[in-house]
C-alpha cells in the first residue's frame, strides 16, 4: 500500500511535535560550529509547514512544493535553504502522484541528496547532512517494506553521525574550525537524525 497525503500529514505532525524538544540541543550543537540557530530554524520551519497542512493537496508533488515554500518563508538560514531545496527536489520527482510506494523512497532520498550537493556545491565526506542522506539512501535501497525502511533509516542516521564525529569538517561553515571540529557532531547531521527519528516514530 502506498504512502499518501495522510501519511505526509502524520509525518508533519510528528516533526512539529518533536522539533521543539530538540530546540536547545540543536542550538547548542550549532553554536559550536555555526550560528547557534539551528533549533530555531527547524522549529520555525515545521511551524510554518504545519500552518498550511489544511491546504495540502492530494497531489504529493504539489504538497511537497507547499512544504518547501513554507519552510523557505520561515528561515533564510543556510540549513533552512538546504531543506527547502531537498523538498523541492522530491516535489519534482513525485509531481502528479497521490501515493508513493515504499520502494520509491530511496530514489527520493537520492534526489534530495543530489540536489543539495549540486546547489550547495558540496562533496560527500565533508561531514555534512549530505553524508547522512547518502548513508540513508544506501541503507534503504532495495527495501520494499515500510517498517524495514524506517529501521534502516534510523540505523543509517545513527551510523553516519557516529562515523563522522571523529573526523574534521571540510565543508560549509564548520570547515573554518578545522581540527577543532573533531569530536563534535555536525549540527546538520544531528538535525537529520532528529528528522528521521520523528518520521520513523522513534524517540531520541
Amino acid at each position: 500500500m502506498g504512502l499518501d497525503r495522510s501519511d505526509l500529514l502524520g509525518a508533519v505532525r510528528r516533526l512539529q511535535e518533536e522539533m521543539p524538544t530538540h530546540f536547545d540541543m540543536l542550538n547548542t550543537a550549532d553554536g559550536k560550529l555555526g550560528d547557534g540557530d539551528l533549533g530555531i530554524t527547524m522549529t520555525r520551519g515545521m511551524e510554518e509547514i504545519s500552518s498550511v497542512m489544511d491546504d495540502m493537496p492530494d497531489d504529493l508533488g504539489l504538497a511537497m512544493l507547499k512544504c518547501s515554500q513554507a519552510f523557505t518563508k520561515s528561515s533564510g538560514s543556510s540549513y533552512g535553504t538546504l531543506m527547502a531545496i531537498a523538498m523541492m527536489a522530491i516535489a519534482k520527482q513525485i509531481k502528479g502522484q497521490t501515493a508513493v510506494e515504499p520502494a520509491e523512497l530511496a530514489s527520493l532520498v537520492m534526489a534530495a541528496r543530489d540536489q543539495i550537493q549540486s546547489r550547495g556545491k558540496a562533496e560527500l565526506g565533508g561531514k555534512t547532512v549530505l553524508d547522512s542522506l547518502d548513508a540513508i539512501y544506501k541503507r534503504i535501497s532495495g527495501l520494499t517494506d515500510i517498517e524495514d525502511i524506517r529501521k534502516a533509516a534510523v540505523l543509517a542516521a545513527d551510523e553516519a553521525l557516529t562515523e563522522f564525529r571523529e573526523k574534521p569538517a571540510t565543508m560549509g561553515r564548520a570547515r573554518m574550525f578545522g581540527e577543532k571540529s573533531i569530536g563534535l557532531d555536525d549540527p546538520g547531521m544531528l538535525a537529520m537524525k532528529c528528522i528521521v527519528y520523528a518520521v520513523a516514530r522513534k524517540k531520541l
